[in-house]
């Protein structure tokens, strides 16, 4: 049920064919999972275990799966049919039938996690804290992607959680001027300290139109994305956007968005979802941190072992515990 957990001795799953046992090293902590402890995530049914960012070891696979015993991996937690409109067309990510790993079906914490080969990356070096950040980094890739971000423009990214900083990241690796919008004082700090991002805005105590106007002389930011996945912040920022410009949602939340027809028409805008991420995504941020394009140990805030999850868990709720990134660590 939401607000609780609950411990249980888990055995260890067979394998099964195309399958690896993978032993779980690192859990990261995202939107997904506190949602859906508050109660407040769409997709979800309890009980559930959760987890999807993750680093582990392959502890079992099979012949010819590429995978050897005891190597470091992550893993693409989205596992598709395959064979779906979505599937054939080259996006497993918004697959018909999609089984998100520890939303759709239990998630990996736990010791050990039974996953479909396909969904399987290689560490390629990377330690255990880099590869829990793989996952919500391809999420931040992915939206960039779907905006189709060009060099010099300026994009409007509203919310600087953990998912909205990485968005922050590929925005500048594609060249783009960066505008981080929140109400939270200390993450825009964390955004001009960390990220050395030049321009932010304070939601709460900043006239966001007028300060938009004088970032962008008078233009408007061509591309918004929303890493809020609030309702109010998802209906105000339609109004920030350019003429011509691209409107992404990659944050999600359950209800129904408005926006005057009329002022969306004018603009001839594009409104799109971004949902998950493609194995190309997750090859580029592998890429990124291998280049040291991206250090994702800035982000990592909290760490605290398995066994007090249940005592922490909760505080990862409230602003002023200050958490970007959370890590859960299985020795």
């Amino acid at each position: 049920m939401p607000g609780q957990f609950e411990y249980q001795t888990a055995e260890k799953p067979e394998r099964k064919k195309h399958h690896s046992i993978i032993q779980i090293k690192r859990i990261g902590i995202c939107g997904t999972d506190l949602h859906a402890f508050e109660g407040t995530q769409p997709y979800f049914e309890y009980p559930r275990i959760l987890g999807h960012e993750l680093a582990a070891i392959v502890d079992e696979t099979e012949q010819g799966s590429g995978f050897v015993k005891g190597e470091a991996v992550t893993i693409i937690p989205y596992f598709n049919c395959g064979h779906c409109i979505a599937c054939t067309n080259g996006k497993p990510n918004c697959c018909v039938h999609m089984q998100v790993c520890g939303v759709h079906v239990h998630g990996g914490m736990t010791t050990y996690l039974s996953v479909p080969n396909y969904s399987i990356l290689k560490g390629n070096g990377l330690n255990f804290d880099e590869l829990a950040l793989v996952e919500p980094l391809a999420i931040g890739a992915h939206g960039v992607a779907r905006a189709g971000v060009v060099k010099d423009e300026y994009v409007l990214v509203v919310g600087a959680g953990p998912i909205g900083l990485g968005i922050i990241e590929f925005v500048k690796i594609a060249g783009a001027h960066v505008i981080a919008l929140d109400v939270n004082e200390r993450r825009l700090s964390f955004c001009k300290e960390k990220l050395l991002v030049r321009h932010t805005i304070n939601g709460r105590k900043e006239n966001v139109m007028e300060r938009l106007k004088e970032i962008t002389t008078g233009n408007l930011p061509t591309v918004v994305v929303d890493a809020t996945g609030n309702l109010k912040a998802i209906n105000s920022s339609f109004e920030y956007l350019a003429h011509g410009g691209r409107y992404v949602m990659v944050g999600l939340q359950k209800g129904d968005i408005t926006f005057s027809h009329p002022e969306f028409h004018k603009r001839e805008a594009t409104l799109m979802s971004s949902r998950n991420a493609t194995r190309a995504d997750f090859e580029f941020v592998l890429s990124c941190i291998q280049k040291e394009m991206i250090d994702p140990a800035v982000f990592i805030t909290h760490k605290f072992p398995f066994e007090t999850v249940k005592d922490n868990f909760k505080s990862l709720l409230h602003p002023e515990s200050g958490v970007i990134k959370a890590i859960i660590e299985m020795e």
